[in-house]
């Protein structure tokens, strides 16, 4: 029989290793042009308030300089909202840049001086003074909370609680065993290795390329068709490489727009790079308060769940996430009420982070479960496992698949649970004193629709494109593995193309959904490609695959083999050259089933071993 040994699943190189190591790869802030300028941002000082006057005459009169934006004096854009509202804007008023002398958060941009270098427009930008007029700000969640409330109108993709069922304070309160805890989490900023930056090369005739820190370009390039009153066709946003996005790349940034205005005004190139300071000062995963109340039976069943979690918002957006969802779907007693709020703030809108919501849920029910095992005594794991949902109760639906049993059973054993004690100071190793404990985690596991196209070339060569991002988590590579198994070819005759808005509809990299989207997109195409190749051969005269059908048929080594009998093939150039194409190419979307939607639940999930510093984990 013949063996055919997949590159999915299997050991390999990432195909953007060498580039990245040797330092070819090319970051946002890294592509330059003849003409090209250097804007630098002005942040306020202030946290709320307006400005009473912006003195910019001693930036202006630098040599070098070439115009100095502020409020005063920024070009016309798109009067609408709407017309800023990027594909994953929360509901609200967008941010606009450089808008009117109004002052919504510190850090926000006030000034942009473009000059002939960098240093220039640095210094420059150093002589600006600006005087204010304060307001009384508030930027502490937990005195924001008493004028918290429930978003009036959904965020795309986050679903809010379900409804109550029973009465969770009653039986809480009528519960032999009670656990309360409450929960903060600090805002943190996302602040990767490459800062947010775009450059913007102006041709000469009106179109823009722009390089862009973004995990979706075609968002970008929406956003800026959409402010600017430009066609699509006028703009091509590229990010070939991302320099950790974690989310805060999921939305297009105000440098982005700073970067565009000047280029379209100054009819040059300009580059607008965000310093580490100013990473500070924008996007970042909320500051959340969540509260928890466990009753249960003295074996430690549930009786009553009550999870309620508030998060902060900017002034001027309802950013919302999945909070306390996670707790209804991990456990799910008769009476459960879930709530979730939002609390403005006079900070810039958050932004999702790592699984935003979920880290932020999980954390405090399984911190609230463990102090419920302590409480009633029980293990952790056997507390979970008689607590243990077998349907998404939140949803009232089965799950696609569940092996989350197992996962506590294996990771058990590998951990080796059975040698835990449960009393504080009761282990040690050598003169350490140790601890172990587990957690449960949960997350979506989602597929968006997404095109891919795949290009078939005489001389055995395929590529793969859709527009999807690498923020470092080997897009390059998996594509490039599905595009060689599909077509039987090595994965140096593949080649992966992304992040380029000119390629096939895709959304933004996030979610965790990328992988399985425009993996399942590059496969739809290499399939109907492979359609066409194996139609060719079977009409070769004399053919070996004549009287084969397509499932009868391993696509190797360059070959369209006969399963059963290894001897006799085809190879898809000697296909190629039958049916007289130098190409076969194939664009297909690659979509989630409705159906399978409406009566499954899928998630991710896992259970996660800790202990000291070194110690084993799974």
């Amino acid at each position: 029989m013949l063996k055919n040994d997949p590159h999915v699943g299997s050991p390999r190189s990432r195909v953007d290793g060498p580039a990245k190591v040797m330092g070819a790869a090319r970051y946002a802030a890294e592509f330059t042009a003849p003409d090209l300028t250097y804007g630098y941002v002005v942040s306020s000082a202030v946290a709320r308030g307006r400005i009473a006057q912006i003195d910019v005459a001693a930036a202006e009169a630098v040599p070098g300089v070439l115009k100095v934006f502020t409020h005063e004096n920024r070009p016309r854009t798109a009067w609408f909202n709407s017309s800023y509202q990027d594909e994953v804007a929360p509901p609200g008023t967008p941010f606009r840049p450089l808008y009117d002398e109004w002052i919504h958060y510190a850090g926000q941009p006030i000034a942009l001086v473009v000059a002939e270098t960098f240093e220039i427009a640095r210094y420059a930008a150093s002589l600006i003074r600006a005087d204010y007029e304060t307001e009384p700000h508030e930027t502490d969640l937990k005195l924001a909370r008493a004028q918290a409330y429930v978003p009036p109108k959904k965020r795309s993709g986050i679903t809010p609680p379900p409804k109550p069922e029973g009465d969770a304070m009653k039986a809480y309160s009528e519960a032999p065993v009670r656990v309360w805890g409450e929960f903060t989490i600090a805002r943190e900023h996302h602040n990767p290795m490459e800062p947010h930056a775009s450059t913007v090369v102006w041709d000469g005739g009106g179109k823009l390329t722009v390089y862009d820190k973004i995990q979706g370009v075609q968002n970008s390039q929406g956003y800026i068709a959409s402010v600017f009153g430009l066609s699509k066709d006028d703009v091509r946003v590229l990010s070939p490489f991302v320099g950790g996005g974690f989310g805060s790349g999921l939305r297009p940034q105000y440098q982005l727009f700073l970067a565009v205005m000047a280029a379209l005004d100054l009819e040059r190139s300009v580059r607008v790079e965000l310093t580490r300071d100013q990473m500070f000062t924008f996007v970042h995963r909320p500051a959340t308060i969540t509260s928890v109340m466990l009753g249960a039976n003295p074996d430690g069943r549930l009786v009553a769940l009550k999870h309620d979690a508030v998060q902060g918002t900017s002034q001027f957006e309802d950013y919302q996430e999945v909070v306390v969802n996670w707790s209804g779907l991990l456990y799910h007693p008769e009476n459960i009420e879930l709530t979730y709020e939002i609390a403005k703030l006079d900070t810039y809108t958050p932004g999702d982070m790592r699984a935003p919501g979920a880290p932020l849920g999980t954390f405090a029910i399984e911190s609230a479960m463990d102090e419920l095992a302590y409480a009633t005594g029980i293990d952790p794991v056997q507390l979970r496992l008689k607590n243990y949902t077998e349907r998404d109760e939140n949803e009232n639906k089965e799950f696609t698949s569940k092996e989350l049993r197992a996962c506590y059973q294996l990771g058990a054993e590998r951990f080796g649970w059975s040698r835990r004690t449960p009393e504080p100071r009761s282990m040690r190793e050598g003169r350490e004193l140790i601890g172990w404990g587990m957690a449960t985690g949960v997350w979506e596991a989602q597929l968006n629709k997404t095109s891919a196209r795949a290009t078939l070339t005489i001389d055995g060569k395929l590529e793969v494109a859709t527009a999807t991002a690498d923020i470092g988590t080997g897009t390059y590579t998996i594509l490039t593995q599905i595009g060689a198994d599909a077509l039987g070819l090595a994965m140096e005759d593949v080649t992966a193309r992304i992040a380029d808005s000119s390629l096939p509809k895709s959304p933004v990299e996030g979610g965790s959904w990328t992988a399985a989207s425009a993996g399942s997109a590059v496969d739809a195409a290499c399939k109907t490609v492979r359609e066409e190749l194996f139609g060719y051969a079977r009409k070769m005269k004399g053919s070996p695959l004549a009287n084969a059908t397509i499932d009868q048929i391993t696509f190797a080594n360059g070959c369209m083999i006969l399963t059963a009998d290894p001897t006799r093939s085809v190879s898809l150039v000697e296909a190629m050259r039958a049916g007289g194409v130098e190409r076969i190419e194939a664009e297909e979307t690659a979509s989630p089933s409705m159906l399978t939607q409406m009566r499954y639940s899928a998630y991710t999930q896992g259970r996660r071993g800790v202990g000291r510093p070194g110690s084993r984990g799974s």
